[in-house]
């Protein structure tokens, strides 16, 4: 298994973290996934503190969590900030194929975790967003199901899925993992669905 070689500086972001996630009552479980590249999957997202207890808890447990920003976010003093802990720039002012921008991305690099929030918002809304799986089937990596579950303060992985290019065979094999977690706000957690095909063939 290829590991992303790691420096002082860190290694010593790690520690903290552990040390932090202890502080404010916080347990990572799971176990890491023993892949160099895969889309993290993050739900119920229904909180700001979703991103930063997520931060915390996931590089505690060695994970360079990757995640995406608008370009303009990465510009001045705080760029280069941005950029270390996990900022990967996007343009959304030009037309572009999020999809095939993200298989080149994959593709050129040898250890990367990008994580999503399937549901877009923190407020509740009727369906998934696919962006995660789309990029997960054409990048051939795995989806991890991330989580952080409010009703005992512990987050991390569940199961790796393996997309088949069948979505809603594969949203049934992610629904039972996710039923129980409770999430920071439980009236803002959102079905796990798409919305349906429009279907073509009219009568």
């Amino acid at each position: 298994m290829l590991k992303e070689k790691k420096t002082k500086a860190r290694l010593l972001i790690e520690f903290l973290c552990r040390w932090t996630l202890k502080l404010i009552g916080w347990r990572a479980v799971g176990k890491v996934p023993e892949v160099p590249k895969y889309v993290m999957i993050g739900y119920p997202h229904t909180s700001n503190w979703d991103t930063l207890i997520g931060l915390i808890l996931y590089t505690s447990m060695g994970v360079h969590v990757r995640w995406l920003g608008k370009h303009s976010l990465f510009k001045g003093p705080l760029g280069w900030l941005i950029r270390k802990s996990g900022g990967i720039p996007i343009r959304r002012d030009v037309s572009q194929n999020f999809v095939e921008k993200m298989k080149e991305v994959f593709g050129k690099s040898d250890y990367l975790v990008l994580t999503l929030s399937p549901e877009g918002t923190r407020k509740k809304t009727e369906y998934w967003r696919t962006g995660f799986y789309y990029i997960a089937l054409a990048a051939n990596v795995p989806i991890a199901l991330g989580y952080l579950d409010y009703s005992n303060k512990t987050g991390g992985f569940g199961p790796l899925i393996f997309p088949s290019g069948d979505i809603e065979a594969d949203l049934e094999k992610i629904r039972p993992f996710y039923k129980d977690i409770r999430a920071k706000f439980p009236e803002n957690k959102g079905p796990i669905r798409i919305k349906p095909r429009k279907n073509e063939n009219h009568t």
